[in-house]
């Protein structure tokens, strides 16, 4: 067996749950869904299970029951088994005709304590007993109908999604996304005077809703399993707000204590808010196809990372829009298939130009090895040169099945390089650099009037223009790469002149998207005035400048901007590069802005000593093994770029790259605008 990593850990995961779902109806709720999407894929949940039949179920308060033949049941879920969760499972159990059920969460039983209140002394006391668990097994049993039934509550950490051996998702804590400055003043209004916090950077865990901290707590719980099967015992680094409580929790982590002392490897474990650098959230300058792909083509529905892929095209059907839906959609996610997984790695790790082509080579050669009549050619690949080639598997079953995980990624490809959203691609890119360039040798008031022509009505806007979501994603790019900015007297007219263009604009949409009516407040642009629309960017606005001032409290990460000399121009310097480099640098200085979260009092007397002893600090750069948590989402580019760039700078160190999600720029300003991020929806 390979050594362990993202792959193994979820793999060992859900070989538990597979152990329990024989000739049962099995009910997965969307997270863990997405887990074993790319973990192992339904196709080997359903070979489990067994059967002609299929008996995968959404987990939700209308799932169908179990009939009198379906007398199993094995529901995987990712969350608290508590409150509306719990009356879900009661519902579903009631309508069914289950003798045996299996309940299995990704959330330990520790967690479960702290959710229901019980003090951490008296948790401790009960350390090998699971009363919480216990109970509900009777609860079980009781909607059965029959005490003398079979129940079983269990943990699984079914916490990754993982999308390559170097990189994996947290379905479950999609929505998970750091604080910004104005949500200071939410967390104060819930406090006296005395105690009211100044600045983001006076935030700790006391100061945080309950339901944050749990959510933060699942996502410990997690990370904690996930160090316990690498074998290794972990110091935890942050850089941010959000970052530093989630790195504090897992240092005291209490049921982690006893496997950290038999642990036999050591890793790093540094957590960055995605808030400190938005810019490359949005930005267009990764030259990668599978970014293109995440954000032109539809999102594969109940996911946070992957897209459907229209296969009409390998069918019968005529190619018209009204067909598409006739045929079950293609994915990404290749967990089953080898060779598809193996392009789907080389898509994630090559340049565009490089990908397209490295398509076509995988098709040329599966087209080969079924003996269909391929006619070479050379040169620039085109989407209709992919297209024939694909073609060519479309009456032959037997070479349809055999390279039915290369095809859906040849015809994402296709799609993608022939979507309209993909040639505005290098327009964005264009005007970034030309932003880039203003940035450094203008104010923000002449930055913001260039971006004003570009603002323009329904009415008015062509194929080439920037729609109200597209100048967001703009926007957005400006105020974060501009960082802290001196304030001038036209600034606030400038800011003025744009929140009113772009409240007009949104009043005259047709329709307004989901994005612009959690904006508005507004399900349809009828019902939008002048008026609220002009509200809505006020408060658009004193988000941005929240955007602007996120590095406000970093010392040495200040900024993200390089700028111009006469032999260079302007650019981007990712924060996430600079972290990288900060960790690696080779005369090791403390560094100012990685904060290193003690882990009980035999870390604080050694900070405290290195104050005036010889005594070493913990440096993230002391292990084999780097593992690197976005909180908040991270693009394609950036795990590529960490992957790549870790090893260059100290060979043979190992690194793993997490995150809550991939990214493509419109999920930003659906995370920055979200009304929900304080207090997040448990189920309760």
């Amino acid at each position: 067996m390979s050594d362990p990593g993202v792959l193994s850990f979820t793999h060992q995961g859900w070989e538990q749950v597979l152990a329990k779902v024989k000739r049962a109806l099995v009910y997965l709720d969307a997270a863990c869904a997405e887990s074993l999407h790319w973990g192992c894929g339904s196709t080997r949940l359903l070979e489990a299970v067994g059967g002609p039949a299929c008996h995968l179920r959404e987990f939700e308060p209308t799932a169908v029951g179990g009939g009198a033949e379906q007398p199993k049941a094995v529901f995987v879920l990712s969350c608290l088994l508590k409150g509306r969760i719990v009356e879900t499972l009661r519902d579903i159990i009631c309508r069914s005709h289950f003798q045996y059920c299996v309940v299995v969460t990704a959330v330990n039983h520790a967690v479960h304590l702290t959710a229901n209140h019980v003090p951490a002394a008296a948790a401790a006391e009960l350390e090998g007993q699971q009363p919480v668990f216990e109970q509900l097994e009777e609860k079980l049993c009781e909607w059965m109908g029959n005490m003398n039934y079979t129940a079983e509550v269990l943990h699984v950490p079914l916490l990754l999604a993982p999308a390559a051996p170097h990189l994996a998702l947290t379905p479950a804590f999609a929505s998970l996304f750091p604080l910004l400055p104005r949500d200071v003043h939410l967390l104060n209004s819930a406090r006296p005077d005395k105690r009211r916090l100044g600045s983001l950077g006076e935030v700790d865990a006391t100061a945080l809703p309950p339901e944050l901290l749990l959510q933060i707590r699942c996502l410990v719980s997690g990370l904690s399993s996930l160090c316990e099967h690498l074998g290794v015992r972990e110091e935890c680094f942050a850089v941010g707000s959000l970052s530093r409580i989630i790195a504090a929790d897992l240092a005291n982590y209490a049921p982690a204590k006893n496997r950290r002392k038999t642990a036999a490897g050591r890793a790093s474990v540094v957590f960055v808010d995605r808030t400190l650098d938005l810019t490359g959230a949005v930005g267009h300058h990764g030259d990668n196809l599978v970014e293109k792909m995440l954000s032109v083509l539809p999102q594969l529905p109940g996911h946070t990372n992957d897209v459907m892929v229209n296969m009409v095209e390998l069918t019968a059907l005529h190619t018209e829009e009204e067909n598409w839906n006739a045929v079950a959609p293609g994915c990404l996610a290749q967990s089953s298939d080898m060779a598809g997984k193996a392009l789907w790695e080389a898509l994630l790790n090559t340049k565009h130009k490089e990908a397209v082509m490295e398509v076509r080579r995988h098709l040329v050669e599966a087209a080969s090895r079924e003996n269909l009549p391929i006619k070479m050619s050379m040169g620039r690949v085109t989407p209709g040169q992919l297209t024939t080639y694909i073609q060519l598997f479309k009456n032959n079953l037997k070479a349809l099945v055999n390279h039915c995980g290369l095809l859906q990624l040849g015809l994402a490809t296709v799609q993608t390089l022939k979507h309209p959203h993909t040639a505005k691609w290098d327009n964005f890119l264009a005007f970034e650099r030309l932003l880039l360039q203003s940035v450094g040798e203008s104010t923000m008031s002449v930055v913001l009037s260039q971006l004003l022509p570009m603002i323009k009505p329904s009415h008015q806007r062509t194929k080439d223009d920037y729609c109200p979501e597209e100048l967001l994603i703009l926007l957005i790019y400006i105020y974060s790469v501009s960082g802290e900015f001196t304030a001038d007297k036209n600034l606030g007219e400038a800011e003025e002149n744009v929140k009113k263009t772009l409240a007009q604009v949104f009043c005259e949409e047709s329709e307004l998207s989901p994005l612009l009516q959690k904006i508005t407040g507004c399900d349809s642009s009828i019902n939008l005035t002048f008026h609220k629309s002009k509200i809505a960017m006020d408060e658009l606005f004193t988000s941005l400048r929240d955007v602007a001032g996120a590095r406000n409290l970093m010392k040495q990460f200040k900024s993200v901007y390089v700028p111009g000399n006469h032999t260079h121009q302007a650019s981007y310097k990712p924060l996430l590069k600079q972290v990288v480099e900060e960790i690696f640098h080779p005369e090791k200085p403390d560094p100012v802005d990685i904060e290193h979260m003690s882990s009980g009092l035999t870390d604080l007397l050694k900070t405290g000593f290195s104050m005036f002893m010889k005594v070493s600090r913990p440096h993230p750069s002391d292990h084999p093994l780097l593992i690197f948590f976005v909180v908040g989402g991270v693009t394609v580019s950036e795990a590529k770029m960490i992957k790549d760039l870790v090893p260059s700078l100290k060979p043979g160190t190992q690194v793993i790259v997490l995150s809550t999600r991939l990214l493509k720029p419109l999920n930003i300003p659906e995370l920055l605008f979200a009304t929900d991020r304080l207090h997040p929806d448990l189920g309760f």
